[in-house]
């Protein structure tokens, strides 16, 4: 409040606050990609911190994924989403294993926060999910299948290439971001090598979609319910529809769609243990992109990287508070991930992501 003088007398006049506009910040990161100067990589790690601390949601340019992979991934999609439903769910893998195919309403991302609604049908985006293996590291790692998953691959001419040159890209994409986040959070070069050098990488790649037409919207249909994603970092190629909305610091869900050419980064629940909240997890979900009363057809592809089973997780010491203390207790990735799958996929809600469902049910109040 604001004292303003008129004459001899003084009143007061109240002076409203404006609300922040929302914004994913724009980020290009070629300077790490190529032969940037440690100018100009400092300052897109000034940049990144400021991004993870404000928003937990980026875009990002200068990646150098090139459009013929991006091209070849949406027609690997295209090709095997058309597919009869039959035909699809050959290639689902049972367990709760992160692998294969997930069928409309098959999953609840919410669960994952140990989040439920008993009048709302599950998440109707269908998935086909692709990573790295066991076996494709050193044996003398003593990598486990249970930890990782076998691919089970569609018999659709050109899908196994595609997806795995993108895949390739986006793993690259994956690493050259934990570099900067090093930089970011001040910590020596290679520090997220040991943390990630036998990571648990999960390609997922999403398709919503519903019968064409004027459909009546129940208040409760959620294309992919909100969660936050599980481990260090995710990149996301998404369709620039409408569907997408993160959860900002002061509670309140914005739509975000990715700009021309960028990717979408956004952080996992590992990072926001490692930073102890300075850089955090955003909760986001996906609505019904509905446009004039229809349901359009959105698709993505999320790159999570996760990090190696056995790492400890645990706050990096310079990042503790001194007021508020530890915000989380160290987690062995394996435990954080098998936690957060047994509610998404095996629908057992997840009792320990204490804080990210605390946020979720304030933003509904």
């Amino acid at each position: 409040m604001t004292a303003v003088r008129k004459g001899r007398r003084t009143v007061n006049s109240h002076v409203a606050t404006p609300t922040p506009r929302f914004t994913v910040p724009t980020v290009d990161i070629s300077p790490y990609v190529g032969d940037g100067t440690d100018e100009e990589r400092g300052r897109v790690a000034r940049l990144i911190d400021a991004a993870c601390a404000e928003v937990g949601f980026i875009q990002v340019l200068g990646h150098g994924i090139p459009q013929s992979a991006l091209d070849g991934l949406k027609g690997a999609m295209d090709a095997f989403f058309s597919l009869p439903l039959e035909t699809k769910k050959a290639y689902r893998v049972d367990g709760g294993a992160n692998r294969g195919y997930s069928p409309p309403n098959s999953e609840s991302l919410s669960l994952s926060l140990g989040l439920e609604s008993a009048s709302r049908m599950n998440d109707f985006f269908e998935a086909f999910n692709i990573g790295v293996e066991a076996r494709s590291f050193p044996p003398e790692l003593g990598l486990s299948e249970d930890d990782f998953g076998i691919n089970v691959w569609p018999d659709t001419e050109g899908f196994t290439p595609r997806v795995e040159a993108y895949f390739a890209h986006a793993s690259r994409v994956a690493r050259t971001l934990t570099r900067i986040f090093a930089d970011a959070l001040g910590q020596k070069p290679g520090f997220f090598d040991a943390l990630t050098g036998h990571s648990i990488d999960v390609l997922r790649m999403n398709n919503y979609a519903l019968p064409e037409g004027t459909v009546d919207l129940d208040g409760e249909l959620m294309g992919m319910g909100e969660h936050t994603d599980y481990g260090i970092v995710t990149v996301l190629w998404a369709d620039r529809i409408p569907g997408l909305q993160v959860l900002d610091r002061h509670g309140t869900w914005h739509d975000v769609a990715p700009a021309d050419g960028a990717l979408l980064v956004n952080l996992g629940d590992l990072t926001a243990r490692l930073t102890n909240d300075r850089w955090m997890s955003t909760l986001h979900r996906v609505k019904p992109p509905v446009v004039d009363g229809r349901i359009l057809r959105r698709r993505s592809a999320a790159f999570f990287h996760d990090g190696n089973p056995e790492a400890v997780i645990e706050t990096l010491p310079a990042l503790l508070d001194a007021d508020d203390g530890l915000a989380y207790e160290p987690v062995t990735v394996r435990e954080h991930i098998r936690a957060k799958l047994n509610g998404s996929r095996q629908g057992k809600k997840n009792a320990a992501a204490v804080r990210e469902a605390a946020r979720a049910r304030a933003a509904t109040e």
